[in-house]
């Protein structure tokens, strides 16, 4: 099969490795290469065995990603230095990078005002044709002067088929770098940045059944967004470009901590020249996904999950440190108890209830070289609804302590929650990475925050999210063109993207500062966070404060 096949078709498993790991036989296998460093490989299901945690590895497999949407720029500051003179920033030369579900590109609020695109460049990962990007293998890329042409045309979509048919990365594009329309009051935080847009490829089917993602549910591949990231910092680097990433997608997949894959890559994203990486951290506070457990030696931990419906299947993840090695047993509704499950890594363990007719299959690991974290992988097949028991026991403990997610929101087909669940911790997958600045948010309308917003700190103790900004009925133009309003972190991660777009070319043009990366531009707008005089900082609903990019640039004239 032609490789670029492969990356589509649902008959081949996508398997992430180290560029130091191989997999035997590589030589004939289709692969991509990303960053110089991870190595996905395309496996003919009919020749390799099934997909499982005990025979890939789940660090292997990849994760799947949702969108995370649920008078914003005066408050973060961002209308003083679009206007105050001697400042006037706009983003000029500096690109913002949207890896997400596409952009409405003829919307005029991705046009310069001669109505020539400032897009530089698309890369539609979900359109199969031979015109890939430069070192990737599937995708077709459109140019800046190919989209300019499609403008032209009475029919653009003919010239430049990219559509945004959710409407999230539009929205994400507009409150980030939107140009003026003063006609609907409408301006970008950064309306004179240069744009480039990865639409990513929708999760093969294969994943969505192993995960049992919604049908319906807006679903990205780990795999693709690494290669969205390798693409935009090479689209940056062939242009000359310092480069703002705008990510506002997650997930509850993983490790949320700063020891994960992901959190690794983008924190050596953050160490570069000219970069910065903006992240939401997700909308799952409220949701009751997250448990916070503990055992000391002789005690267990029941762990209860009310499943409101009979569903088709979802999984809980229990996360503990290198340092404890704990054991699961499981009690159903009906009260059929699973012993205690002995710890056998790299094997699966299946178990069926007779009287619910549902499986579950344990998995258990001992770590991998990034996290060292112990991991517990419970997959629950057809569970009938009521409540599950989890009961944790202690096989080797120094404090004693775990955490336990379910899925994300958007996948899950029923309501499913832990009954003594923690709003703690639940910051999406990757915002818990160590220096990218994590955006959560607040609603700047009445001074209030959003309670959905995701709470720090990460699991490993870092303080996120770094700070907040306006996430509560941001005003944006859709993908039709439309005015409306968008509310979710994901929004703050936008606001916080263009902000951190005029630091980065104030830092360049004004202070001659052209080693800046992400780790001092997130330094600098904690600097210039404004703060409530009733709470103590940081804290774990805003971090070190509020977005003020005004106040940070006073700050740093100040020194």
């Amino acid at each position: 099969m032609d490789c670029r096949n492969a990356v589509y078709s649902n008959d081949y498993y996508d398997i992430m490795l180290s560029s130091l790991d191989t997999i035997l036989g590589s030589e004939s296998i289709c692969k991509q290469e990303i960053a110089d460093r991870y190595m996905v490989y395309y496996l003919n299901q009919q020749e390799v065995p099934p997909l499982s945690i005990g025979k890939y590895n789940y660090v292997n497999i990849p994760k799947c990603f949702t969108i995370l949407d649920q008078f914003a720029l005066e408050i973060s500051g961002i209308t003083r230095v679009q206007t105050q003179r001697n400042l006037e920033l706009g983003g000029n030369g500096i690109m913002i990078g949207f890896l997400d579900t596409g952009i409405a590109y003829e919307n005029q609020a991705f046009r310069n005002t001669d109505g020539s695109s400032r897009i530089v460049a698309i890369w539609d990962q979900s359109e199969n044709t031979a015109r890939n990007p430069d070192g990737f293998i599937y995708g077709t890329e459109y140019t800046k002067a190919e989209i300019d042409d499609a403008l032209m045309q009475e029919d653009p979509r003919a010239y430049v088929p990219v559509q945004d048919e959710n409407g999230h990365g539009t929205k994400l594009a507009a409150i980030a770098a939107g140009s003026e329309d003063i006609e609907n009051d409408f301006i970008g935080a950064a309306p004179y940045a240069d744009i480039a847009v990865v639409k990513l490829k929708p999760a093969k089917e294969y994943l969505r059944d192993f995960f049992f993602i919604r049908k319906g549910a807006v679903a990205f591949q780990e795999n693709d967004i690494f290669a969205a990231i390798d693409y935009l910092n090479r689209l940056a680097e062939k242009r000359g470009q310092p480069l703002v990433l705008c990510i506002a997608i997650g997930s509850n997949q993983g490790n949320h901590g700063s020891g994960g894959r992901m959190a690794t890559y983008l924190d050596e994203i953050c160490e570069r020249y000219r970069r910065a990486v903006c992240i939401a951290v997700g909308n799952e506070a409220n949701a009751r996904h997250h448990f916070y457990g503990g055992v000391s030696e002789g005690t267990t931990e029941r762990v209860e999950i009310n499943v409101t419906e009979d569903m088709q299947g979802f999984t809980v993840e229990l996360w503990g440190r290198s340092s404890e090695i704990f054991s699961v047993s499981i009690i159903s509704p009906t009260g059929e108890i699973l012993p205690r499950v002995p710890v056998f890594t790299g094997q699966q363990q299946r178990h069926r209830f007779l009287l619910e007719n549902t499986t579950v299959l344990i998995d258990y690991q001992l770590g991998d070289v990034r996290s060292r974290e112990q991991l517990i992988h419970i997959t629950f097949m057809s569970p009938i609804m009521g409540i599950w028991t989890i009961e944790v026991f202690p096989n080797r403990i120094l404090d004693g302590n775990f955490n336990m997610y379910l899925p994300i929101s958007g996948f899950l087909e029923r309501e499913v929650y832990f009954v003594r669940s923690n709003p703690d911790s639940t910051l999406t997958v990757p915002s818990g990475a160590r220096y990218p600045m994590a955006v959560g948010g607040y609603d700047a309308l009445t001074n209030g925050v959003y309670i959905e917003s995701g709470r720090g700190y990460s699991v490993d103790g870092i303080v996120k999210p770094d700070y907040v900004a306006p996430a509560v009925n941001v005003y944006t133009p859709g993908r039709l063109g439309n005015y409306g309003r968008m509310t979710g972190t994901s929004a703050a991660a936008a606001i916080s993207a263009g902000a951190c777009a005029l630091l980065m070319e104030w830092n360049i043009d004004t202070l001659d500062n052209r080693t800046v990366n992400s780790i001092e531009l997130r330094n600098q707008l904690i600097n210039g966070t404004r703060r409530m005089a009733n709470q103590l900082y940081p804290n774990r609903e805003e971090g070190y404060g509020r977005l003020d990019v005004y106040q940070a640039i006073l700050n740093m004239r100040n020194l």
